[in-house]
C-alpha cells in the first residue's frame, strides 16, 4: 500500500564515497567527542531548526518513500545503530528516497536519507548499515556545523551562503558544489580538504558504531571493495566520484580498521531481504517485465532458504499489475507459514482491498493489533481497509490518534482527508490537507485550507476555535520558516 510513481535515474552517488579513511587505530582506544568543537557556530537547536526546514522542503520535491513497512525498517535498522553511537546529541530520522543510484546523505539534525539504489548494491544487512552508521558518525560529529565554524574563520561574511550551500551538498552533492562556487569566495580545495578530514572521521567511527551493534565491522571494507571494482575501469564517472575518488587507501584502510574487531559471521536477515525484494518490485522504476526477469535470475542462483524473500517480490510484481490469483498463490503460503510477518499481512491486505474481502482482512489486521498495538504499518492497513469498507467512524477514530501521534507522516494525514471528504466533512477535510501542505513548507496552502475550514465550521463551535487556533500555530511556524530560509 502507499506506492509512489516509478521515478527516473538522476545520477547523484554515495556520499560514503567521497574520500579517504583514517589511519588504523586499536578498538580500545576510545574515540574522541570533538564534534562539541562546533558549538560557537551553531547551536544543536539551531540544527534541529535547520534539519525540520529541509525536510519540509523535501518531501515537496523529492520522492521520498512514503511505504509504512520500508519506512517501518530503515528506522529499525537506523535506531539500532543510533543505540550504540556515541556522542548522540539529536533524535534522528531515517527515510527512503525512491532512486536507482548509489547515495546516502545527513542532513543537519539527524536526518538520514538512502536512495533505494543500495539495496541493489548491498549484498547483506550489514553493508546496510555499514552506510548508515558512515552517515550516522557524521550527525554525531556534527560535520556540517563543523565546515561552517572552519569557513567562518576565514570570511564570516560566507557564513549563511555556506548554510544554504551545505544542505545542497548533502543532498544534491552537483548543484551544492556549483552554489558553493557561486555563493562564496573561499577556496574550494580548503573546502575539499575539510571533507575529506570528515570522511575519515566518519569511517572510523562508522565501522566501531557497527561492531557495537552486533553487525559485521568487515561490511564497510567489503562495500567499499566492490564499488570501487565496479567503477575502476570506468570512463565516464559521475561527477561525484571524479571529484571525490575512492582510492584503495581508503579500503584498506577500512579493512585493517576492522580486523581489530571480532569476526561476526551472522545469518542472512529476512527483514532486509524482504525490504530489497519491495524495493526492487516497487521503487527501481523497474517495468513489470523487467522486475520479474530480476527475480527469476536470481531466485536460480539463490540457496533455498533465502527463495521466499524473492517469491515475496514476485508476488508484489504480480500485485502491482492486477494479476492477483498469481499474486496470491505466491503469498497466501508465505503468510500461512509465518502470520506476524508485516511484509506478508501488508501485501495480503492489499489483496483483499481489491478483491473487497474487508472482513478477512480486519479479522486478520485486529488480530495483529493485539500483539504489536502500536504497529504504525497495521494501524494504517486497518485505517485504509475500514476505510474501503465504508466503516467511516472506527477508521477515524484510528486516524485521529494516528496523526496525533505520528503528526509528520504524511499517510495518516492522507487518509484523513479521504475519510473526510467520503463522509462529506469539507471542514476536517481541509484541515487534513492543510497539515499535508505544511509538512512540505506550502504555508499560503496551508493557511488557506485552514481559514476555510474555520469559515465552514459551526460559529463558536469547539471545531472553529481549534482551527482558528492552528491557524495562527501556522502563521508562527511560516514566519520563522521564512526567517530561517532568508537567512542564507
Amino acid at each position: 500500500m502507499f506506492q509512489l510513481a516509478k521515478a527516473p535515474r538522476s545520477i547523484l552517488l554515495a556520499a560514503l564515497l567521497t574520500t579517504s579513511l583514517s589511519a588504523v587505530a586499536s578498538n580500545t582506544i576510545l574515540l574522541p567527542d570533538i564534534g562539541t568543537t562546533a558549538a560557537s557556530t551553531l547551536t544543536i537547536d539551531k540544527e534541529i531548526q535547520y534539519g525540520d526546514m529541509y525536510m519540509r522542503m523535501m518531501r515537496a520535491s523529492r520522492p521520498i518513500i512514503n511505504d509504512p513497512v520500508l519506512s517501518e525498517y530503515i528506522q529499525d535498522l537506523g535506531h539500532k545503530l543510533v543505540a550504540n553511537a556515541d556522542g548522540v546529541k539529536t533524535p534522528f530520522n531515517f527515510f527512503l528516497i525512491q532512486n536507482y543510484d548509489i547515495n546516502a546523505f545527513a542532513l543537519f539534525g539527524g536526518n538520514i536519507g538512502a536512495h533505494s539504489g543500495l539495496f541493489l548494491h548491498a549484498k547483506t544487512e550489514s553493508e546496510l548499515a555499514s552506510v548508515l552508521a558512515h552517515e550516522i558518525a557524521h550527525v554525531t560529529q556534527r560535520h556540517l556545523a563543523r565546515t561552517l565554524e572552519d569557513q567562518a574563520k576565514k570570511n564570516p561574511a560566507t557564513m549563511a551562503a555556506l548554510i544554504g550551500s551545505l544542505l545542497l551538498v548533502v543532498a544534491a552533492p552537483e548543484a551544492g558544489m556549483a552554489a558553493l562556487h557561486t555563493t562564496t569566495a573561499v577556496s574550494m580545495q580548503g573546502m575539499l580538504n575539510h571533507t575529506r578530514s570528515n570522511e575519515k572521521e566518519a569511517d572510523r567511527i562508522g565501522i566501531d558504531t557497527l561492531a557495537k551493534a552486533g553487525f559485521n565491522p568487515q561490511a564497510m571494507p567489503h562495500f567499499f571493495g566492490r564499488l570501487a571494482e565496479k567503477y575502476r575501469y570506468t570512463t565516464t564517472l559521475p561527477p561525484m566520484l571524479l571529484s571525490h575518488p575512492l582510492p584503495e587507501s581508503r579500503i584498506t584502510d577500512s579493512r585493517m580498521r576492522a580486523d581489530n574487531y571480532s569476526t561476526v559471521r551472522l545469518p542472512p536477515s529476512e527483514r532486509y531481504l524482504l525490504a530489497k525484494s519491495r524495493i526492487v518490485a516497487r521503487n527501481l522504476g523497474f517495468s513489470q517485465t523487467s522486475a520479474l526477469n530480476w527475480f527469476n535470475t536470481e531466485l536460480k542462483k539463490a540457496p533455498a532458504n533465502q527463495r521466499k524473500e524473492l517469491n515475496y517480490g514476485k508476488g508484489l510484481v504480480y500485485l502491482d499489475n492486477g494479476q492477483y490469483t498469481k499474486a496470491q498463490q505466491l503469498l497466501m503460503p508465505l503468510l500461512t507459514a509465518e502470520p506476524n510477518n508485516l511484509f506478508y499481512i501488508d501485501a495480503m491486505t492489499d489483496i483483499d482491498l481489491y478483491q473487497k474481502h474487508y472482513d478477512k482482512a480486519i479479522t486478520r489486521l485486529e488480530k495483529a493489533l493485539q500483539y504489536q498495538p502500536e504497529n504504525t504499518v497495521l494501524q494504517l492497513n486497518l485505517a485504509n481497509v475500514l476505510l474501503d469498507a465504508k466503516r467511516y467512524k472506527h477508521s477515524l477514530n484510528i486516524l485521529t490518534r494516528y496523526t496525533y501521534q505520528h503528526s509528520n507522516d504524511t499517510n495518516g494525514w492522507a487518509l484523513l482527508a479521504q475519510n473526510y471528504a467520503k463522509q462529506n466533512q469539507r471542514a476536517g477535510e481541509l484541515a487534513a490537507m492543510g497539515e499535508l501542505a505544511a509538512l512540505r513548507a506550502q504555508w499560503k496552502l496551508a493557511i488557506s485550507n485552514y481559514t476555510q475550514a474555520a469559515q465552514q465550521a459551526p460559529l463558536g463551535s469547539l471545531d472553529q476555535a481549534r482551527y482558528d487556533a492552528r491557524l495562527d500555530q501556522l502563521r508562527i511556524q511560516q514566519a520563522q520558516f521564512e526567517a530561517l530560509r532568508s537567512s542564507f
